[in-house]
């Protein structure tokens, strides 16, 4: 058998560092997005290349019938109206400078990345403003005119540890009644909710089975787990719900319950990029900015934040 040879002079990686080069990839690893879905089921009011920063919207009230009583004259309905205004006072910007010695040395890649990720920025926070106005919604401040999930009914506490509860099926039910008592129409009606409640609605049965779903092939919620619709209520998933604590910093999250002509996002400029170059600094300035207001203008019907567990 043949004695093992021990090569100890042999050239190895370390020997041989400075004659290996190292290879930069072109494609950049980003932080995940999140999903943001707020802003494509409001009602959008298209105010680009207007002057003003305030949005008037007539807000009438309804009239009543009156019985026609013989050799009368008719009653008249007196008209009345108030208005509900829109302010537009949310201006955000992203910007950077990019060096000449880095336009030049650097992969295209980075550059890329930053004019996407300025788009990315402010479509966030846009979805932000939209998702926070739910802490006032039916007249409360902090989520405090809230509901739990479980019954859609019992008012969110958040003294001690809280009372937030999962989404059930009579929770849902439980405020799809409320809209209808409040005459809010059935189309357009909404429920956004953090992943975690996605998780639960797939574990009831009620939720995903081939007769309620309705749904065939790769649509069905049993092969994808997609949602859908729950009893004509389209729900959508964000990562970009908020966080709300109890006093005991238990944390909660909030789902949102809407119908589309109860929230309005005025644009008076949508994205837009400039750039310019900058000698003092010797590199090119980019900035991204972006114009509008946000606002319920229906506050105490067709909206309600529905207080869940995080986790």
């Amino acid at each position: 058998m043949a004695a093992s040879i021990a090569y100890t002079n042999s050239i190895d990686v370390t020997d041989a560092a400075n004659f290996i080069p190292e290879v930069w990839s072109d494609d950049v690893i980003a932080a995940y997005k999140k999903n943001l879905v707020l802003a494509g089921l409001v009602t959008v009011i298209n105010h680009k290349g207007k002057k003003g920063d305030t949005i008037h919207i007539p807000t009438p009230t309804r009239g009543a019938a009156s019985a026609k009583a013989a050799n009368a004259v008719v009653t008249l309905v007196t008209a009345s109206a108030t208005s509900t205004d829109v302010l537009i006072d949310k201006h955000y910007e992203y910007s950077f400078v990019v060096e000449d010695i880095v336009e030049v040395q650097a992969l295209s890649s980075m550059r890329r990345f930053h004019t996407d990720d300025a788009g990315y920025a402010l479509a966030t926070q846009v979805d932000v403003d939209l998702r926070n106005l739910a802490a006032t919604w039916n007249g409360g401040t902090a989520y405090s005119a809230a509901v739990i999930g479980s019954d859609g009914s019992t008012a969110a506490t958040w003294t001690g540890s809280g009372n937030g509860a999962a989404l059930t099926d009579a929770g849902i039910r439980r405020v799809i009644q409320d809209f209808d008592d409040d005459d809010v129409p059935g189309r357009d009606r909404y429920l956004v909710i953090p992943p975690v409640e996605k998780r639960r609605l797939l574990g009831i049965s009620r939720f995903t089975e081939q007769a309620f779903t309705g749904e065939a092939g790769a649509g069905n919620s049993i092969r994808n787990g997609y949602v859908g619709d729950l009893y004509g209520v389209s729900v959508f998933v964000s990562s970009n719900i908020a966080t709300v604590e109890s006093l005991n910093s238990v944390p909660y999250r909030a789902c949102l319950f809407f119908q589309k002509q109860s929230l309005v996002l005025a644009e008076q400029m949508g994205v837009r990029t400039q750039a310019q170059y900058k000698q003092e600094a010797l590199g090119t300035l980019v900035t991204a900015d972006r114009l509008y207001g946000v606002k319920t203008v229906r506050s105490t019907a067709g909206v309600m934040a529905i207080i869940v567990p995080s986790a």
